[in-house]
């Protein structure tokens, strides 16, 4: 396994903890986001340490390099690249549906007043379906360009 993997671990503990003092030593509202993030970091980065501590003995090796050689060509068999290119597709085309669902909720509800400030997040949700559909454009535009 990579020296990379352990730095990273290093470093998602060090995020986590710094983290974590932050929400111990301040007194604020944020402070259980603060304590999730501190999970978020602590918890990934002590797995990935022992990960590469457990893949690096002498007895495992052998079954990493094993492991990563099944890896290499489960990436690169031809159905399942299809499969979570297609896959992928419909959940772009699902999100897209999602939001615009979304968008016509949440001006039924403003208009019923059970939310306030629902032009807010209305707003907000058409920008994002905008940017959604552009950055699928621009997206397939590049890929075509880079594979024609």
């Amino acid at each position: 396994m990579k020296k990379n993997n352990l730095l990273i671990g290093i470093m998602y503990v060090i995020v986590g903890v710094l983290f974590f003092l932050a929400a111990t030593l301040t007194d604020s509202k944020l402070s259980s986001l603060l304590f999730g993030f501190a999970g978020a970091g602590i918890a990934p980065g002590i797995m990935m340490i022992y990960r590469y501590f457990y893949w690096n003995k002498p007895g495992n090796k052998e079954r990493y390099a094993e492991r990563m050689e099944n890896e290499k060509i489960e990436q690169h068999d031809e159905l399942k690249v299809k499969l979570r290119d297609k896959s992928g597709r419909y959940a772009y085309i699902f999100g897209l549906v999602a939001v615009s669902i979304s968008i016509v909720a949440f001006s039924v509800l403003g208009q019923l007043e059970i939310i306030d400030n629902s032009r807010i997040i209305i707003f907000y949700l058409g920008g994002y379906l905008i940017l959604q559909y552009i950055i699928g454009i621009v997206i397939f535009n590049r890929l075509l360009k880079k594979y024609k």
